[in-house]
């Protein structure tokens, strides 16, 4: 997406972050390593009818609204209006991909029991 001039940001980038000048791929792997626990217990331990459901709105939503609320106006990055439904979308997959390791975690899991 980089190289086709979607994506802004090169992946895997190694830039220090502000304000601790962590390397920015592993600034993104621990805050997604969190939302991935706040996601999938919110997920795991509701309703199981509405898991993929849970899954993608609280996994686009959730750090997409940080991402823009909190995290941009911290660094200085305008909010341009154009990218809210792209933030949505990847953030969407990436709660969905949540909810597909959480419930091959949790088969993995139930096998190793018994």
């Amino acid at each position: 997406m980089y190289m086709a001039g979607i994506a802004p940001i090169m992946p895997y980038n190694i830039n220090p972050t502000d304000p601790l000048g962590v390397p920015s791929v592993l600034s993104l792997a621990f805050f997604g390593g969190i939302w991935g626990i706040l996601v999938g217990f919110f997920i795991e331990n509701n309703v199981p009818k509405k898991f993929w459901s849970k899954a993608i709105i609280f996994g686009s939503i959730g750090p997409t609204a940080v991402a823009f609320l909190v995290v941009f106006p911290i660094k200085g990055i305008a909010i341009n209006p154009i990218f809210i439904p792209f933030g949505l979308f990847l953030n969407a997959v990436w709660g969905l991909g949540l909810g597909l390791f959480i419930k091959l975690a949790s088969r993995f899991d139930k096998s190793k029991k018994t």
